[in-house]
């Protein structure tokens, strides 16, 4: 049997893989509160500039608000520019601090290793959490993961509210890693990615696992042997990152994807990054922009599963409105009062651009055949950092003009919804397992790319009208032979 088939045997997502996921889900709290700490800790309390013994040139600054960040710890407050431009920037450097870190360079080192290993935990946790299931509920488990990380998000802001210390903070954030460390350490390699690096034997030793921790019975369970030409593929299927280059259709869907990645991340840290920066309680504001995410998920479960809205129309259509949204912002005054603020319309364009980037997490994983599904999510991740990266510099733009912020999340979401339409759909299809799968005659699915819908489709008219000449000219000797008869 093949491994679809032997899913539903062991069962789809039944108990122990549901344990499996919940471990794994629950790594997003950890990620969430990682990739917020800089908001709250990294945060300039609210000052005003004195002057000093009545002397113009000489000036210092005094910390108003009764609030322990790392700013105040590791500047010195004369060092407070005012220039709202200059603290953007330098609140990157505040990112890379731990809890206990004696030093400047050494916070900077610890958040820096501790930045490297987030993405690699996020990537790892959300391919396993997929191939752990059945195909049908790779959409679950994907729209799960970025929930909980919007949860994850809320709770930490009501972590920060009760734990101001930032050292306390930090270590409290931690915390949770240790724990879910202790927990996936039981978890099993994935029998996907097994059986497509040809360990066939030891995927079938996991699945018969799942199964009798499911209570179902597998004794015999026995997947496909992979046969000579894929054996022989086998050497260079495993490529990795040179087969997302050298393949024709894996390199036009990864430049593309890693756009859509790196655009999806820009706009949603930079949104969610200047909820410090909201007026009133930032503590408040975080939570918020963590919570104004959840609704985003019932609606990408409902449309992606549509025939009529499939993936990537879906993806295309969240990544265009949340570019929609921003654009409104640059209409409306920042000091309004009204419902439609420019507040609000910031949170609306975090809503829809956190159902894309979910939307982009569950399509990548199906655009890649398993033996190069970590590569390509892997290349997309790290684009998806550099757009985290840029995202703390993009509210620094104001110097130039108060909308240029949201100008930039604006022609990002445009941008990356009209690109994301070159892409396959991927819905209903079966999901590919080797490199060859991808131009198999007899999967011919989702993977196809436009390039030859378009050839077969140019193919199908020019057989068409080769069929109507040909009738035509029977139909001219049919008539000679008559004429000539009847002469």
């Amino acid at each position: 049997m093949d491994l679809e088939e032997a899913y539903q045997v062991v069962g789809e997502f039944g108990p122990y893989q549901k344990r499996a996921v919940a471990v794994l889900v629950l790594t997003q709290v950890y990620m969430a509160c990682q990739s917020m700490l800089i908001v709250l800790i990294g945060s300039t309390p609210k000052y005003q500039i004195e002057q000093q013994d009545g002397v113009s040139s000489s000036q210092r600054v005094v910390f108003t608000e009764d609030i322990d960040t790392i700013v105040t710890e590791v500047r010195e407050p004369a060092e407070i520019s005012d220039s709202r431009h200059e603290n953007d920037i330098k609140n990157v450097i505040f990112g890379y601090v731990t809890a206990f870190a004696p030093s400047y360079e050494i916070f900077a080192l610890s958040r820096l290793l501790v930045g490297l290993m987030n993405g690699g935990i996020g990537l790892v946790c959300f391919v396993l959490a997929q191939e752990y299931v059945g195909k049908s509920y790779w959409a679950m488990t994907g729209t799960l993961s970025s929930m909980i990380f919007a949860v994850g998000i809320a709770l930490f802001g009501a972590l920060g509210y009760f734990i101001q210390p930032w050292r306390s903070l930090a270590t409290a954030a931690n915390t949770s890693g240790v724990l879910i460390f202790l927990l996936s350490v039981t978890l099993p390699e994935s029998p996907r990615w097994l059986y497509s690096q040809g360990r066939t034997e030891r995927a079938e030793e996991v699945l018969r696992y799942m199964a009798l921790r499911n209570g179902n019975a597998a004794n015999n369970l026995m997947l496909q042997r992979v046969g000579a030409a894929k054996a022989g593929n086998h050497g260079k299927s495993s490529g990795g990152v040179l087969q997302l280059v050298i393949h024709p259709v894996l390199r036009l869907r990864t430049m593309v994807l890693m756009y859509v990645w790196y655009a999806c991340s820009l706009v949603y840290y930079g949104l969610t990054l200047g909820a410090g920066d909201a007026s009133g309680s930032r503590y408040m504001n975080v939570a918020m922009y963590g919570l104004v995410e959840l609704p985003a998920y019932p609606l990408c479960m409902y449309f992606i599963n549509k025939h009529w809205a499939g993936r990537r129309k879906t993806m295309a259509s969240f990544l265009c409105m949340a570019g929609s949204a921003c654009l409104l912002t640059m209409f409306v005054p920042e000091n309004t009062e009204n419902f439609l603020s420019v507040t609000s319309l910031a949170l609306l364009g975090k809503l829809m651009v956190s159902a894309a980037f979910n939307i982009a997490y569950l399509y990548t994983a199906e655009l890649y055949p398993t033996v190069v599904r970590n590569a390509g999510l892997g290349v997309c991740s790290m684009s998806c950092r550099v757009g985290g990266i840029l995202a703390p510099f993009v509210p620094s733009m104001r110097a130039l003009h108060t909308s240029m912020p949201f100008t930039v999340f604006c022609l990002s979401g445009l941008s990356a919804g009209c690109l994301g339409l070159l892409l396959p759909e991927t819905l209903n299809g079966p999901t590919a397992e080797t490199l060859e799968d991808l131009s198999s005659p007899t999967r011919s699915r989702v993977l196809e790319s436009k390039v030859t819908e378009r050839c077969a489709g140019r193919d199908a008219h020019v057989s068409e009208i080769s069929h109507l000449m040909l009738k035509l000219s029977q139909v001219k000797c049919r008539s000679a032979r008559n004429s000539s008869g009847a002469t």
